[in-house]
């Protein structure tokens, strides 16, 4: 039988994550990504540089609107490319390609305790112009592998950033 309603009561307590997910958004016209500075009231890397995205919620699952049945699974398809499509627009303005390319992922334990999977990808700019979504992110910029040395990024974020042009370049 299908859930009636998304519940963690019968969930394992020591298996349970925030899911984020990452993009480095690519502009093939001149060979740059994306970085956005958080804002410096942020609990996670406050006033560092890094790339658009955001968590899963519950409100990402309507289970009244799966994409399919599967046998009496909920399943909700192109869950992480609907978040970061939405997440790119509502952080930078902007709209990004379909197609995703896996870079990496990380686990970490933020500074208030909760566990989290953080899963990384890149995508090429579709369209819009930069608007930064108002008390998340103070600046933006649009660098390359060389460039991105001058900010203070997140760790990683430099590498992601070659990893992207790299990915994109080849295609």
């Amino acid at each position: 039988m299908p859930a009636k309603k998304i519940s963690i009561d019968e969930a394992k307590k020591d298996k349970l994550f925030y899911f984020v997910a990452n993009v480095v958004v690519y502009r093939g016209t001149d060979g740059r990504c994306l970085i956005l500075k958080r804002h410096e009231r942020e609990k996670v890397h406050p006033g560092k540089y890094a790339q658009p995205g955001g968590k899963l919620e519950w409100a990402n699952f309507d289970i009244s609107k799966p994409t399919r049945m599967n046998d009496d699974v909920i399943d909700f398809e192109d869950a992480v490319e609907d978040l970061l499509r939405r997440e790119v627009f509502e952080e930078a303005g902007i709209e990004i390609e379909k197609d995703l390319k896996y870079i990496n992922s990380v686990a970490f334990v933020r500074p208030d305790g909760i566990p989290v999977v953080l899963v990384k990808f890149a995508a090429k700019f579709k369209s819009g112009e930069i608007k930064l979504e108002e008390g998340s992110f103070t600046d933006h910029a649009w660098v390359d592998a060389s460039e991105v040395k001058n900010y203070d990024c997140i760790k990683g974020v430099p590498e992601e950033i070659l990893k992207a042009i790299e990915l994109f370049s080849k295609s």
